[in-house]
């Protein structure tokens, strides 16, 4: 399949995407605000630079993007039927250091939370993330995921 615009309209497209204050991070760091935690934002010190880290508590908190991390089982995580070799590369690359950061992160004695694009898209999400967010952020849990897929 042949992409529908140019190359130099589909580069200037993915050279706009963002990959800090995204609309997942945002409802989440609002979720976190309404619920009444403090926290501070991308921590280049932390491995994976964590989306919002709660200190006090050594939490660190991802809100990943369903396709730009293969989150498995969603919707939104097809492979562009374009470059499919290119794409599934660059995914698993992503997935592969996500797995590297979560994992010197938990060695490290943090604990982490990856809130999905899809939870966060849910109309309800405003008035069920905080709960969300303030049941696994309260349990004893090293790991957790908040998701709204629902499979392909």
């Amino acid at each position: 399949m042949v992409d529908v615009v140019s190359p130099q309209i589909r580069s200037r497209m993915m050279s706009g995407i963002r990959g800090k204050n995204t609309k997942p991070e945002v409802v989440v760091r609002r979720a976190l605000f309404a619920a009444g935690y403090r926290f501070r934002l991308h921590r280049r010190d932390l491995p994976g630079a964590p989306d919002v880290v709660l200190p006090s508590r050594k939490i660190a908190i991802f809100a990943h993007g369903c396709f730009w991390h293969m989150h498995e089982g969603c919707k939104n995580s097809k492979l562009p039927s374009t470059r499919p070799e290119f794409w599934r590369n660059k995914l698993a690359g992503n997935v592969e250091r996500d797995r590297k950061a979560i994992e010197a992160l938990l060695s490290d004695g943090w604990r982490v939370l990856v809130v999905w694009e899809c939870a966060t898209r849910d109309p309800a999400a405003s008035t069920t993330m905080p709960k969300s967010l303030s049941q696994w952020i309260e349990s004893a849990e090293a790991t957790g995921y908040i998701s709204g897929a629902q499979p392909a």
